[in-house]
């Protein structure tokens, strides 16, 4: 913490600090005795979205990567290094909606833990409302449930594959549009 502090105030004072070797080997050093310090699979998941960051950030779109997105797919996607109760790394989601070469996704997990802990329409009084189970979706092996409060949009470029589809006029996608537009305007 105290490394963050240094650089946090030196780059107040000087904002040529963040152009210079001093902070580029800081990061190098703290980075990998950050990725020492993860399991193989935390490491493998760290490493991946890094190198997926590296080979697509200046791609525009999945389009250029000939995968071509819809709203109501079910995409593998690599949402990226986290924050703490963010959901990262590579993950399914569902696509609610495509502007300007973004797409707004819904992740989702097939945890079998958070899936029980999960809203659902018999027992809604007793899940969480921050989940919502969306049983089997057509492509995917297990049953999926979604994070309601972590939509966000992404370049559709960080987008691996399409896995499955929720019918856009189906009942599951409208129950799912109206959990998020009550998680985000309550």
């Amino acid at each position: 913490m105290k490394n963050m502090m240094n650089i946090t105030d030196s780059y107040e004072k000087n904002s040529d600090f963040y152009r210079s070797d001093e902070v580029y080997q800081q990061f190098i050093n703290q980075y990998q005795q950050y990725l020492r310090s993860l399991s193989t699979k935390q490491m493998s998941r760290e490493c991946i979205s890094g190198l997926n960051r590296l080979q697509r950030q200046n791609l525009r779109s999945s389009s250029q990567l000939n995968i071509h997105v819809k709203v109501g797919d079910v995409c593998y996607i690599d949402f990226g290094q986290v924050y703490i109760n963010e959901a990262g790394y590579q993950h399914f989601g569902l696509i609610l909606s495509i502007v300007n070469h973004k797409a707004f996704v819904l992740p989702m997990t097939s945890n079998s833990t958070t899936y029980q802990y999960a809203n659902d329409p018999s027992r809604i009084e007793h899940g969480k409302t921050h989940l919502h189970q969306l049983g089997w979706i057509e492509g995917l092996n297990k049953q999926s449930v979604a994070f309601i409060n972590d939509c966000k949009f992404i370049n559709t470029a960080r987008i691996i594959a399409i896995k499955g589809h929720v019918d856009v006029d189906g009942e599951l996608f409208t129950e799912i549009v109206e959990r998020v537009k009550e998680s985000i305007f309550p």
